[in-house]
């Protein structure tokens, strides 16, 4: 089936956990993709490709692969580099995310410098930006990004303040809109009711990270909402 087949209208569960955090392991991010699948996920988005090779291991369905990696002098951090690429092509993953800010990359002075050199040695592989603005996304969908996601929305400088579901997710009907290619809903969409709105106004796939993966995160709700009875 192909791949956009298999995503369209369907979840695709971020299955990440970084070092500083309580479920840093391949091994449980493995299982972490295994009960996405058996939930009925589409697909995984995963971080560094010993995750990837766990997760492999555990389910047949498409990775978004992403390596998050800090350089010097440089805001970008997903995927910023060709080394990045390079290990991700290798890793098999269906489609290769990169933050598509034109930020000023370790090796590169934009993404378009960036999206040629990728495009020369590897013309045939899937690439997802991640953007986090209109103008971003327009930017990426005319350099030839296969897919446009929303994922940095609210995460950068030039986006700060935003907030991907407000008006009725402007943000991501001006993106779907003005795009040619198939745009992927990322980045806060924490509950099922917007995970289905995005899908309804026209985005191929949603991703859900946090709400899903993160239980620190999921707890602390629990734990602030009760912790207002302590006021009383």
């Amino acid at each position: 089936m192909e791949i956009n087949d298999r995503l369209k209208n369907g979840l695709i569960v971020s299955c990440q956990a970084l070092e500083d955090e309580p479920l840093h392991s391949s091994f449980i991010m493995g299982r972490m993709a295994l009960a996405a699948k058996m939930a009925g996920a589409c697909g995984i988005r995963a971080n560094t490709v010993e995750d990837i090779a766990e997760i492999r291991k555990n389910v047949d369905l498409p990775i978004i692969g992403i390596i998050k990696k800090d350089y010097d002098n440089s805001e970008i951090y997903i995927t910023p580099t060709m080394d990045e690429i390079d290990k991700l092509v290798a890793s098999g993953v269906e489609i290769i995310a990169t933050d598509a800010s034109n930020a000023k990359r370790p090796n590169h002075d934009g993404l378009d410098a960036f999206y040629k050199e990728i495009r020369a040695k590897y013309p045939n592989i899937r690439l997802m930006a991640d953007c986090s603005t209109i103008e971003e996304a327009i930017h990426a969908d005319s350099l030839g990004f296969d897919y446009i996601g929303t994922t940095m929305v609210g995460y950068t400088p030039q986006s700060k303040g935003h907030k991907i579901e407000v008006d009725d997710f402007k943000i991501l009907r001006e993106i779907i809109k003005a795009c040619d290619h198939p745009v992927i809903a990322e980045g806060n969409i924490d509950t099922p009711e917007k995970a289905k709105r995005v899908l309804e106004l026209g985005a191929l796939t949603v991703v859900v990270g946090g709400a899903i993966t993160r239980p620190q995160n999921i707890a602390k709700k629990f734990v602030d909402c009760i912790d207002s009875l302590k006021d009383k």
